[in-house]
């Protein structure tokens, strides 16, 4: 009994989310919102995004880290180089990943 009330719990929350965020899809759809909303909702992904790349980047276990050994760091710092000069989020994501991927094979 305990795990079909568990799916139910389950599906219950995803058909709660999903009415969450059409709910508000469907009402921006029809509501004209003012143009100083607009330009500030702009925003709102370069905002967010480095809020949640941050921590990764700069902490590890509870510590800021700031050392060489950093390999999160490292290919942080690399991911921007790459966007700066060609601007393709793909790439950027890619030369992180492998740059992360090849400094903890190294660095152990």
């Amino acid at each position: 009994m305990l795990t079909v009330t568990l799916w139910l719990l389950i599906i219950a929350a995803g058909i709660v989310t999903f009415a969450m965020r059409l709910s508000f899809i469907a009402l921006l759809g029809k509501i004209d919102l003012p143009a100083l909303l607009e330009k500030g909702l702009k925003y709102v992904p370069v905002a967010v995004l480095p809020a949640l790349i941050a921590p990764a980047l700069f902490y590890q276990q509870g510590q800021l880290n700031l050392s060489v050994g950093n390999e999160r760091l490292i290919a942080g710092l690399v991911a921007v180089i790459v966007t700066v000069y060609t601007k393709n989020m793909l790439l950027t994501i890619g030369v992180g990943m492998i740059v992360l991927w090849a400094l903890q094979m190294v660095m152990g």
